[in-house]
């Protein structure tokens, strides 16, 4: 189990130890083939800060090399945003006082029609974290609907116990994604007073748990902002390490959020800046080869435009996070506020014009020639 590795750790002492890393330290990471958590660590450093093109470079090589010029479309599909939970940085928290809605499958139907029509052959479902309204027997009723429409389907719902993702896996899902938020125990706590959720050491044994399932692929990361980013990046990394070596069988997944705008909003602890976001993604590719990078629409356009080039396999197109919000109800409220609403044909022009192919499902890989000139755009050209 990861909670035994973890509790090995001590946040103030990686905190300490990242923000001590030395230039010296940033170049022999810089120079090596097969980098170690320590050297993730010196990536991700203020003291890398001067070698982000060098990083950038390096990263589309890497990236290049294992996913050829491909990038990986996806649309997430809101069942509910009925919670139990407490957690102060999300809209759909139980204490804020907002219309709660889930779908019935005459509503999911229609919300399926219109994600499909948009050009998705895969699909991520999402709900609020409510155990009894959006549990297993809602899920029981309703993915044989989403199977006759979408062949892969991923979820990201609350966590569950192992023979509940056992069952999924033998009722077609093929991915789950489960955040563990920060990896700060006595501030997790602060941030989740509430509700299941309050459990953190349950939430961490959670990707555990999906391994032991089966399940094809397992997504994780941190909300950047709720605590220190660089501190959290680094228990994320560690528990990726793990996963991939005690669950080999599956694939693996990071993904990017920062604190975005809400009903009762959270101010980030630890603001991340551009420059410092695309340092973080190109750390990680660094860091790992194998592992699919994932960016939201949580990011304006012309970052998401840029960083295509820079270690991204994946990013969400079109979004909407409200349930009902592609054809049912798309005025209801969302979780978080979108920064690039634009639909997923732009978003594919997009990426063709940069020179990759845009992929409409979850298993299709292209290989292309690299980068023709070798120039990247540097963070502050990014936006």
């Amino acid at each position: 189990m990861f909670t035994s590795i973890f509790n090995q750790y001590d946040w103030n002492e990686e905190l300490r130890s990242i923000y001590n890393k030395t230039d010296a330290e940033v170049r022999r990471a810089l120079a090596r083939k097969q980098r170690t958590l320590d050297d993730f660590k010196a990536l991700i450093s203020p003291a890398a800060a001067p070698y982000l093109e060098q990083m950038a470079l390096l990263s589309q090589q890497a990236t290049q090399k294992r996913f050829g010029k491909t990038i990986q479309l996806y649309a997430p599909l809101y069942l509910s945003n009925e919670c139990q939970n407490i957690c102060t940085y999300c809209g759909f928290s139980l204490d804020n006082q907002i219309p709660r809605k889930t779908l019935t499958a005459a509503e999911l139907l229609q919300e399926l029609l219109a994600v499909k029509a948009m050009g998705y052959q895969h699909i991520l479902l999402v709900t609020g974290e409510a155990q009894q309204l959006v549990g297993m027997s809602y899920f029981r009723q309703m993915l044989p609907l989403v199977k006759q429409h979408f062949q892969h389907i991923a979820m990201e719902v609350q966590p569950l116990d192992e023979a509940d993702y056992a069952e999924l896996r033998a009722r077609g899902v093929n991915t789950i994604l489960v955040y563990q938020e920060t990896y700060h125990r006595e501030d997790y706590r602060k941030h989740h007073p509430k509700g299941k959720k309050s459990n953190f050491d349950y939430r961490l044994a959670c990707p555990d748990r999906i391994g032991r399932a089966g399940i094809h692929k397992i997504g994780i990361g941190a909300l950047l902002g709720l605590d220190d980013w660089r501190t959290d990046s680094f228990f994320a990394a560690l528990h990726l390490q793990y996963l991939e070596r005690t669950y080999w069988q599956s694939k693996f997944s990071v993904s990017f959020p920062r604190l975005r705008p809400h009903v009762g909003g959270l101010q980030p602890k630890s603001v991340i800046t551009d420059r410092e976001l695309v340092q973080l993604i190109c750390a990680w590719r660094l860091f790992n080869g194998e592992v699919e990078l994932s960016m939201s629409t949580r990011e304006s356009p012309r970052f998401r435009d840029n960083i295509i080039k820079l270690g991204i396999t994946s990013i969400s197109a079109g979004s909407k996070t409200n349930p009902g919000g592609y054809a049912v109800e798309p005025q209801s409220l969302e979780q978080f506020e979108i920064d690039d609403g634009r639909s997923p044909a732009i978003i594919a022009q997009v990426i063709r014009e940069a020179g990759y192919e845009p992929v409409w499902k979850d298993w299709d890989h292209a290989l292309h020639g690299g980068e023709a000139n070798g120039k990247f755009p540097l963070p502050e050209e990014i936006g």
